[in-house]
């Protein structure tokens, strides 16, 4: 899997420890203008959308969300599903600044089907 797969649409559930149901969010990811082996994008989560830069490296995932377009609030790690074909990815959602009504999620990635 390269940038390349990670450009799309994507469904993200992220739940935290001690949550009873995961939170829903959607992530836009487009080529990166500036980073030839990059995406960047939007996600979409609770009414709110921040920025999200970053790639793919032999199947690990690094995203990193920013809600002012500066400071990096959060980051995505994960590792793509082996037999998912590159469309399913799991791994934590980090808090840069975690607190007990904000704090670190494991997540749930998959990408939605497109019109060719």
């Amino acid at each position: 899997m390269d940038h390349q797969h990670l450009q799309g649409r994507w469904q993200a559930e992220l739940l935290a420890p001690g949550e009873d149901s995961p939170v829903a969010a959607t992530l836009q990811l487009g080529p990166h203008p500036e980073l030839a082996e990059s995406v960047r994008g939007t996600v979409q989560r609770e009414g709110a959308e921040a920025l999200v830069s970053g790639d793919v490296d032999a199947g690990e995932l690094t995203l990193e969300e920013s809600t002012n377009g500066t400071n990096i609030s959060a980051t995505w790690i994960g590792r793509v599903v082996d037999g998912s074909c590159g469309k399913e990815i799991r791994g934590t959602w980090n808090n840069a600044h975690p607190t007990p009504s904000a704090p670190s999620a494991d997540f749930v990635l998959r990408k939605q089907p497109a019109w060719q």
